[in-house]
Order: C-alpha cells, then sequence, then structure tokens
C-alpha cells in the first residue's frame, strides 16, 4: 500500500466513490488535469487493463485522467466558480511525476465489502502539489464548503486511478501490467476543473496560469 493501512482504507472510500456495490452514484468533484503526453500514459494504461478484461469503469463513465483533489456527494457549483477560477490565475502549470503503482482495498457499501479494489498511480507529493491542495481546501472553507476528513490536506492521498473495482484475484495481474508503464511517467498539471458523476460530465474547468481573475 502507498500509505498506512487507515489511511489507505480511509482514501478507498473516496476514490471508488462513484463505484459502491456495483453501481455507479452521484456526487462532484475537484480534479487536476494533465498535459496530453501525460494524459496519454494514463489512457495507454486504461485500455491495457480493459483489453485484459480487468477494469473498464473508467472508460465507460467518460472520465478523463486526473487527481482528485476533493470529492463530495452534493455542493452548489456556483459557489465553486469564482474560488477555482481565482485558483487557477494564481497558479502556475505544476510539474507532475507518476511514481509508483498502488492499490486500496476493496470499497465498502455500509454492510458488507463487495467491491473490488482501486489501483492508481501515485505522484511523487511534490512541496508544490501539497500546496496546491492546500491552497484549494482553504479557498472552499472560505466559500463555506465542508471538507471531507479524506481530503482535508492532513489526510489526502494523492493519485491517478487507473481501475476501478478490481476483483481480489486480478489484483497481481494488474500489478504486472501497469509495471510495464516503466515509471515514472512525467508531465504537467494544466487545468483544474469541477465535474459531476457519474457519468463524468465536466461543469466547468480554467487553465493553470490563466493570469486573470475576471
Amino acid at each position: 500500500m502507498a500509505q498506512g493501512q487507515d489511511e489507505s482504507e480511509a482514501a478507498a472510500v473516496a476514490a471508488s466513490a462513484t463505484v459502491v456495490g456495483g453501481q455507479q452514484q452521484q456526487g462532484y468533484a475537484v480534479e487536476l488535469y494533465f498535459d496530453p503526453a501525460l494524459e496519454n500514459q494514463v489512457l495507454k494504461a486504461w485500455n491495457v487493463l480493459a483489453r485484459r478484461q480487468i477494469s473498464t469503469q473508467l472508460i465507460e463513465m467518460a472520465a478523463r485522467p486526473h487527481l482528485t483533489l476533493l470529492s463530495v456527494p452534493s455542493l452548489d457549483p456556483l459557489r465553486l466558480h469564482g474560488a477555482l477560477r481565482a485558483l487557477a490565475a494564481r497558479l502556475d502549470p505544476l510539474p507532475l511525476s507518476l511514481s509508483s503503482v498502488g492499490a486500496f482495498p476493496s470499497s465498502y457499501d455500509g454492510n458488507n465489502s463487495k467491491g473490488g479494489g482501486v489501483l492508481f498511480l501515485a505522484p511523487t507529493p511534490s512541496a508544490a502539489l501539497l500546496h496546491l491542495h492546500s491552497q484549494l481546501c482553504e479557498a472552499l472553507r472560505k466559500e463555506g464548503v465542508e471538507l471531507p476528513e479524506d481530503f482535508r490536506p492532513d489526510s489526502w492521498v494523492p493519485h491517478c486511478s487507473v481501475a476501478q473495482d478490481v476483483p481480489r484475484s486480478r489484483i497481481s495481474d494488474a500489478f504486472c501490467i501497469l509495471r510495464d508503464l516503466k515509471l515514472p511517467v512525467s508531465g504537467y498539471a494544466m487545468d483544474i476543473g469541477l465535474v459531476e458523476f457519474s457519468p463524468v460530465r465536466e461543469i466547468f474547468s480554467f487553465p493553470l496560469g490563466s493570469g486573470s481573475e475576471a
């Protein structure tokens, strides 16, 4: 596991929030998007895992490769529009290096552990990435958005999901496939956006370093 047992179990619920007991759930997420080259590297992993019949859910829900900065069951998108636009204007494109493979345990549906595990590529947790997340959390607090425990700065596990609801019997196969990616793969975070799921629908997004809050 990429983090300690307690932290991994908490993050698993957030990472697999769109799939509980095999059913798609509803909610909103603030996501950090990659430059085209890095995005293609992640899509390559999605497609290989789909061809090997390990997981197709991220493709089926029309997701885009990303780091999840926040996920909540409900919110008013209008309350986030100005905050995210202002944050993006203050920031520059952020160097990222997806440097390791990790997994969260099976999701929990309130009664039984029915869903499969979540596989992810973990970025090197640079000071710049952690600072970006901390700035986002502060901006959302000012807008009255209550941050789930899993996404507070002292609990957040940065990760780029590559497979959801993976059966326990296929976890080792998936790890072997992901090791063939020859990590690290590097690039930049270029945009920040808000999506509704599932299926995924982008509500708005802003390029980092736009330089204008107007």
